[in-house]
């Protein structure tokens, strides 16, 4: 086969050769048979039993992980756990006399199809539970569960898409590179490949057509995947093998101007990896495990021991704690509305405070003993602020549990444009570039159609950073950015460029971010963010900031 290259969206950075292994088939869609009578209470009481042991099995592969992933199969396993899917398969084998099997496939096949209706994230959960539909049928049947494949030699992965829980098994070691048809690079295959420094390709529109065996050569940074690549690409390949980088702690550009590079934290354990990166401290410390994957608010006393631990790993440094943001793709029952219909803009992140204002006063009171308790320095600030009055409140709220410096997430288009008002009552600001690029391009960023309009380096995005920047400077109010812009190490210095204090990111990107800043002045900085805002499309704004950092 003659040399062939393909262009999808780059998800996650590198360069690798290797062998195509296809994702399993699905299981198979089993027909529709009925039962005799008399076997229709042992059935049903079967569907129970194999509900019951994916709701296990997942449980016990979250708790074993750290991270977006721990939060991921929580939040799958919660699925599992939810007894309306089990209650309406075990009715369709008493009502109906259908198998087990295909009486779960009928009830999820429901369940999926509201949620679709809904659209939005809700929309994606439908593929969470044909997951676990999928687990439940084989676990009936005796079919090969839904999993990545394990050939015994490192390999480059090749699928569809992944569903969150395969995404949250991916190994680093084994797996070379990801290939999907579809997601975008702000989905979960995209972030979780780029915390395990796993080159990603999504949105590729050849995906299918790569077979099991042939080999690849898969650009991350470029997003394309050669196909029977030349033996002199082979080769440079393998002499372009970035060397492992070692990480100061610092930030700095070539004439000496610091920025702080901190780490994304999403539990105990990732503290640890972020410590042990090297991560002078934290940006954002996302509290969603505390309560994914429950059926009820977990206990003051609960939250301030997981949070003492994170704060432990950093004595006398910063860790920015982010409040609950629930809702969306996220929807928890003790505080989310159970239908909305359009989640992404509804009740999410601070509002669901409005509604529910006592999980955040006993999270904050929780965040405060914590932080009394730890030598670290606490900022909290609360995701999905919209306008003046949501960061007054939520200032008032935080001052009378005795936390001084509360801030803002911006996340919208709204909170950007009025930065210069909202930093007048908030502490800081930090920008989460992942929904800031979802609402002002209107493209949901799982959605492999509109995934090429799912990048920070969107010019509408970039200037939305400077207005925000420029908002906190009236105030000399910090801004930084904890979205995966962060990580992008040819971005980072257009973001300072753009009047960012400081960039919080997966600890595995901190030392080439670094790498990349000790290469330009701050005033070469404003030059790339200048340069990028002039571009007309996100291509040419990456393209010729990267040439130019290249060149410099």
């Amino acid at each position: 086969m003659s040399t062939q290259t393909e262009t999808g969206v780059p998800a996650s950075p590198g360069r690798v050769v290797g062998n195509v292994v296809r994702m399993p088939p699905p299981v198979p869609e089993p027909p529709t048979t009925r039962l005799e009578s008399g076997t229709v209470d042992a059935a049903a009481a079967a569907v129970e039993r194999a509900a019951a042991q994916v709701r296990d099995a997942l449980t016990e592969r979250a708790a074993a992980a750290t991270g977006t992933a721990a939060d991921i199969l929580a939040v799958t396993a919660a699925m599992a756990a939810d007894p309306t899917l089990a209650a309406d398969a075990a009715r369709r084998v008493r009502e109906d006399r259908l198998t087990p099997e295909r009486a779960v496939w009928d009830a999820a096949g429901a369940v999926a199809a509201s949620l679709e209706a809904l659209g939005g994230p809700m929309a994606e959960r439908a593929r969470d539970v044909r997951d676990v539909r999928d687990r439940i049928v084989a676990a009936l049947t005796g079919a090969t569960p839904p999993g990545v494949p394990d050939p015994g030699h490192p390999f480059v992965l090749v699928a569809t898409d992944l569903a969150p829980a395969d995404t949250a098994t991916l190994d680093p070691d084994t797996i070379l590179a990801v290939v999907t048809a579809r997601g975008g690079p702000t989905s979960h295959t995209a972030i979780i490949a780029r915390a395990l420094g796993i080159p990603a390709v999504v949105a590729l529109p050849g995906a299918a057509n790569l077979a099991a065996g042939e080999t690849v050569l898969v650009d991350g940074d470029a997003g394309t995947v050669t196909r029977s690549p030349s033996e002199a690409e082979v080769e440079g390949t393998r002499r372009r093998k970035a060397p492992e980088r070692a990480f100061s702690g610092l930030g700095v550009t070539r004439d000496g101007i610091e920025v702080e590079l901190l780490a994304n934290v999403a539990d105990p354990a990732g503290a640890v990896a972020a410590a042990d990166a090297g991560a002078r401290g934290v940006g954002l410390f996302r509290t969603e495990f505390c309560f994914l994957g429950r059926g009820q608010e977990p206990t003051v006393d609960e939250q301030v021991r997981q949070y003492r631990a994170v704060l432990a790993r950093f004595p006398g440094r910063r860790v920015v704690v982010r409040t609950l943001d629930a809702g969306a793709d996220k929807p928890l029952r003790f505080v989310t509305p159970d239908h909305e219909d359009n989640p992404a803009l509804g009740v999410r992140g601070l509002r669901t405070a409005v509604a529910h204002p006592d999980v955040l006063d006993r999270q904050l009171a929780a965040i405060a003993t914590a932080a009394t308790a730890e030598s670290a320095e606490v900022w909290v600030m609360a995701p999905m602020v919209s306008t003046v009055d949501e960061t007054r409140s939520f200032v008032e709220a935080c001052a009378a549990h005795g936390l001084p410096k509360a801030g803002v997430m911006i996340e919208t288009p709204a909170a950007a444009i009025q930065s210069r008002w909202i930093l007048a009552e908030a502490s800081f600001a930090s920008l989460g570039t992942n929904d800031l690029t979802q609402y002002t391009m209107a493209a949901d960023r799982d959605l492999a159609g509109v995934a090429a309009l799912s990048t920070p380096w969107q010019p509408a995005v970039l200037e939305l950073v400077r207005v925000a920047c420029a908002g906190g400077a009236v105030h000399g109010r910090p801004v930084g950015v904890c979205g995966e812009a962060a990580a992008d190490p040819w971005l980072a210095p257009v973001l300072v460029g753009l009047g960012v204090t400081s960039l919080s990111m997966t600890p595995r990107a901190l030392a080439e971010v670094a790498g990349v800043l000790a290469t330009v002045t701050f005033d070469e900085c404003a030059e790339l963010a200048r340069l990028a805002l002039d571009q007309p499309t996100a291509h040419e704004a990456r393209e010729s900031v990267r040439a130019r950092i290249v060149n410099l």
